[in-house]
């Protein structure tokens, strides 16, 4: 791989807080709030949907944000910026709380399956 490609301007932690709010706020625009329903009602809350409806549209909605800041339009620009954020996660309490709300958009909330012996034995009536 070529190390002369385009890098975006490395931001620091109070850049990608700026960065971050500015993305969640394109979520709430009215018209990427619509496409982003309609891409939950054609997922079904089936999580191979939601990789196909429901992602490439956060995607979309993330680069036109991004863009703006240095990184390219495609998903390896989202990829690079979420690499970015998560790297500020541990030391920022901050932008670890907007990266939550941030996946809270566009990823469903998942649910663990029981496990040990309670789970698919038999229960104990009391």
């Amino acid at each position: 791989m070529a190390a002369a490609s385009a890098q975006p301007a490395a931001l620091s932690a109070e850049q990608a807080k700026v960065v971050l709010a500015e993305v969640i706020q394109a979520f709430s625009a009215p018209e990427n709030a619509v496409r982003m329903d309609e891409a939950r009602d054609n997922a079904c809350n089936d999580m191979g949907k939601m990789l196909q409806f429901v992602l490439p549209v956060a995607t979309q909605i993330q680069q036109e944000v991004i863009k703006a800041y240095g990184f390219s339009c495609d998903g390896e620009g989202v990829l690079k910026f979420a690499r970015l954020v998560k790297s500020y996660e541990a030391q920022d309490p901050e932008i670890a709380s907007l990266s939550g709300k941030l996946k809270a958009l566009f990823l469903p909330p998942m649910t663990l399956p029981p496990h040990g012996p309670a789970s698919g034995g038999s229960v104990a009536a009391s």
